[in-house]
């Protein structure tokens, strides 16, 4: 047998299995008739001149494409599915998200499969050949599957799980930014019990109403209705595929058991005990906003609580749209470790204890997008940090600038996107803390000089204040002297219990970036107090 070098009109055939020099494989190295040898466990090459490389950006391309007669595939299809028959071997190639070849999963004869080189970015099987976006996506369970589904529906993106079933949702997760380019994903998985669970657990990860499951009762799957000659029931089992919608109405007659068995309260504990007093905790699937005049302070109020969070081992995002993904992190820092690392220049050493003291440690994801305002980047970014990276805390900071990518009405701009974040709250489960602005106050003391905040100055629309589980203000007179740092914490509402009004005071320590709670002072009343 003979087999192409990949990028070259050169020839060699394979001579014997060594071992491998570099990730020290017993057989993984396969060395060739003119010198140059290849290890298909860690990527290393070496030239037939004995010159050494430690990886190679290709896996070698190895069989041909052929018609595969007995499956009703065409070697155009194969061509185009990089399907490349090699003696008793199938052999499906892999691309990374620069679009070289970077792995081979390789079925035998006796239907066992193994891996040549790495899906190294967790590519859907034919991902590469389809756009980006696009009305309808059928995604089906083995590589021969997708194949035959375009063979059948030829002018519609066709792909597949990497490793069947029994990892198709983790599979999903990690192609969440592929799939959110499309309005429709059908799931065409084998009609048998793990196709069919499978199914239910992909059809989760994504909005109600955006996935159908497509299903044959007469084949097992797309590639056995092809050998049957019968396209046009792929044909049908997609057109006809029934949109998924979760269980959601129940009798109420059953829920004795949940009503009566005891729950946890609450996530997690704020850092404040008065806070913690007021609002009860912080829970999972709520939407927190949390806002103040502009240079009060709240920043630094959601940095000192995600890190709360992170020591506790909580997943966070943290979606900052006002700054680098540098001050993000060096702020985070200075809270973790009680430096103002985020203010002038500090040396290499410090830094490096600081990151291995927090964010060495912590389950911290950040949005590498400054500069980008897009709400739809936005809105699936996050989703992809619930859905795909199972972070349960998201920090947005702020919505004003999330606003500056619309064109349009602010306060009908400002209902929608209070819509949309409410949706994903509730479809994901997270517990997400917003940002938002407040507007000038009519009369002379504005909130920079102290005055109090009320849900009426939430800035452009009501449906802040509407559709926000809680609400927490913050106030501080900037111009006050000594007492400048004190900040008064408020509730202004309260889903849970109702309860609002002033929940504690915090003094902020510029050098330690750390907010210290101190109790409350009753204002001296002259009628009352003598």
């Amino acid at each position: 047998m003979t087999y192409p070098l990949t990028g070259s009109s050169q020839e060699s055939e394979f001579s014997r299995h060594e071992s491998c020099p570099s990730c020290g494989s017993s057989d993984a190295l396969a060395r060739y008739t003119d010198g140059h040898a290849y290890c298909f466990s860690c990527g290393y090459y070496q030239h037939a001149d004995g010159e050494q490389q430690s990886t190679i950006t290709n896996v070698m391309i190895l069989g041909t494409p052929v018609r595969l007669s007995k499956r009703g595939l065409s070697e155009e299809i194969c061509r185009k599915y990089r399907i490349h028959k090699d003696g008793d071997v199938l052999r499906f190639h892999y691309y990374d998200n620069t679009g070289q070849i970077c792995g081979a999963k390789v079925k035998s004869l006796d239907k066992t499969f193994h891996w040549e080189g790495k899906n190294v970015d967790h590519q859907l099987f034919g991902q590469n050949l389809f756009p980006d976006k696009g009305t309808r996506l059928t995604i089906y369970e083995g590589e021969i599957d997708a194949a035959s589904g375009y063979a059948a529906m030829p002018t519609w993106p066709h792909v597949s799980l990497p490793d069947g079933a029994q990892s198709a949702k983790k599979a999903l997760q990690r192609a969440m930014p592929f799939l959110q380019g499309y309005e429709e994903i059908v799931l065409f998985f084998d009609n048998d019990d793990p196709g069919r669970k499978a199914a239910e657990e992909c059809a989760q990860l994504l909005p109600p109403g955006k996935v159908k499951i497509a299903r044959m009762e007469k084949y097992k799957d797309a590639s056995d209705a092809l050998q049957s000659n019968d396209a046009e029931c792929i044909r049908r089992a997609v057109w006809d595929a029934k949109t998924y919608r979760p269980d959601g109405i129940i009798d109420a007659k059953t829920l004795l058991d949940d009503l009566t068995t005891p729950e946890e309260p609450c996530a997690y504990e704020f850092p404040f005990q008065g806070l913690q007093n007021k609002l009860r905790g912080i829970r999972y699937g709520e939407l927190t906003t949390i806002t103040a005049g502009s240079g009060i302070g709240k920043s630094s109020f959601c940095r000192d609580l995600a890190t709360h969070l992170l020591n506790q081992g909580e997943r966070v995002g943290y979606v900052a749209l006002e700054e680098s993904n540098r001050r993000t992190a060096l702020g985070l820092m200075s809270s973790a470790t009680n430096q103002s690392l985020h203010i002038g220049e500090h040396d290499r050493a410090t830094l490096t204890k600081a990151y291995q003291d927090s964010i060495a440690n912590w389950n911290l994801f950040l949005f590498d997008g400054f500069g980008s305002f897009d709400p739809d980047v936005i809105y699936n970014r996050i989703e992809y940090l619930a859905t795909g990276l199972e972070v349960r805390v998201v920090f947005l900071d702020h919505l004003s600038i999330l606003l500056s990518g619309l064109d349009g009405d602010e306060r009908r701009m400002l209902d929608i996107t209070m819509t949309r974040l409410r949706s994903l709250v509730e479809r994901t489960g997270i517990a997400l803390f917003l940002v938002s602005h407040l507007r000038r106050t009519s009369n002379d003391t504005n909130h920079e000089e102290g005055a109090r905040v009320t849900l009426g100055q939430l800035r452009g629309s009501a449906s802040i204040a509407q559709l926000s589980d809680s609400v927490i203000a913050l106030e501080r007179d900037q111009q006050s002297g000594p007492e400048r740092n004190g900040t008064t914490v408020r509730v202004l509402k309260n889903r849970y219990s109702g309860d609002v009004g002033v929940a504690c005071q915090l003094s902020y320590d510029l050098s330690t970036c750390r907010f210290t709670e101190y109790e409350i002072e009753e204002e001296f009343d002259p009628v009352t107090d003598f």
